[in-house]
């Protein structure tokens, strides 16, 4: 019996090293990873900048908390609010705690709104985590069956729907805050319609609510900008992200600009891990390359290779409905279940992730060759013919 709680479907595989773009099992076999932990090691595995980074920060200082200053924090702090347009960070160790953060703050602003109880309006098909106020957040009946009671002060409207939001606002005073996905991850990689974003910057203007934006997958390069974003011009109020920051090293962020930047006060919210040396060294490796090595274009032009790779190999089959994403976080979407392709690509030597079973999502790292770009095409062409 094993002495792990039963909380995931593993796979029958166990990797021990990994390099760029391929793993290798215990058994020696190599895979083409287009996964990367869910989207977090966006450098692949076992960078070096990264574990020069880890190595020296480990033979320093590890932790001391927040109870005390923490340079390497304060200099993470101000590269991305440099990156991001924004003018606070608070930090924390995953995505959910982020979100969690951003949660609050939108609390405490309904709060100063006057409002008693006040709602955050989230969309469907969403997914924010699985703390109780996250997984109350996020549109998937799947996530929260079972938690009930769910959290109260929550407003739901379908994704990339502007008319539903200004129904919303017309119709429940009670809304502090919108929380959306710029592009929805494990909803299928959901992309809105152009002038989306704009539309419900337009909106929170109009009413005083703040625009929060969920950035855990999207952030850190992925979609070809720091934040997905600042694709369309427009600023948040509230932006989270984590996943890739620390390309493997648990670390989440919220950042905050303007008048929501200034909700928290000491005693508000805290993490005794948040940002500390060990985890801002990876972040600030991680943005070194990131810069250093132009892989947001970089990410960019892989997609469009990936994308226009797949709609090339699959042209003419009745099998594919459509090719999307931006960036390196595309889908497949297929117009029959086909249930099975994790475990077939396994066998292949493919790392992929399967949403339902009509959906096939790849998150590759952004250090990909053009040859592996094409491996990959390639391997999931193969995957869906067979």
């Amino acid at each position: 019996m094993s002495h792990l709680m039963n909380t995931y479907a593993r796979l029958p595989v166990a990797f021990v090293k990994g390099a760029g773009a391929y793993l290798t099992d215990k058994d020696g076999k190599r895979y083409l990873d287009a996964l990367c932990g869910l989207a977090v090691c966006g450098l692949g595995h076992a960078h070096p900048a990264v574990a020069e980074a880890l190595r020296n920060q480990a033979g320093a200082l590890l932790h001391t908390s927040n109870l005390y200053e923490i340079p390497l924090q304060a200099e993470l702090a101000d590269r991305l609010a440099a990156l991001s347009g924004m003018d606070r960070t608070f930090f924390a160790n995953s995505g959910a705690e982020a979100n969690e953060a951003a949660l609050k703050i939108a609390r405490l602003h309904g709060h100063q709104l006057g409002i008693k109880k006040p709602d955050v309006l989230v969309t469907e098909s969403s997914f924010h985590g699985r703390t109780m106020a996250t997984l109350t957040a996020t549109g998937q009946r799947k996530v929260q069956a079972g938690f009930e009671p769910l959290l109260t002060g929550f407003a739901r409207a379908p994704f990339n729907d502007v008319a539903a939001v200004e129904r919303i606002a017309a119709n429940n005073p009670n809304v502090a805050a919108v929380f959306v996905e710029p592009i929805q991850g494990e909803g299928g990689v959901n992309i809105p319609d152009a002038g989306y974003l704009e539309a419900l910057r337009r909106i929170c203007d109009a009413n005083r609510w703040l625009l929060m934006l969920d950035e855990v997958q999207t952030g850190n390069g992925r979609t070809g900008a720091f934040f997905a974003y600042q694709h369309s011009g427009i600023l948040p109020d509230v932006a989270t992200t984590a996943k890739g920051l620390g390309n493997g090293v648990p670390i989440g962020v919220c950042l905050a600009r303007g008048a929501a930047a200034e909700l928290f006060q000491p005693g508000h919210h805290a993490s005794t891990f948040g940002g500390n040396p060990l985890a801002c060294a990876a972040a600030h490796a991680v943005l070194d390359t990131l810069e250093r090595d132009n892989l947001m274009p970089r990410a960019a032009e892989l997609g469009e290779r990936i994308q226009n790779g797949l709609r090339r190999a699959l042209a003419g089959s009745n099998l594919l409905k459509e090719v999307r994403g931006k960036g390196l976080m595309i889908a497949v979407e297929l117009n029959e279940p086909r249930p099975g392709l994790v475990q077939a690509g396994l066998e292949a030597g493919v790392l992929i992730n399967q949403i339902g079973e009509q959906v096939v999502r790849l998150l590759p790292p952004l250090i990909l060759t053009d040859a592996e770009a094409d491996e990959l095409v390639k391997q999931v062409a193969a995957l869906l013919q067979n």
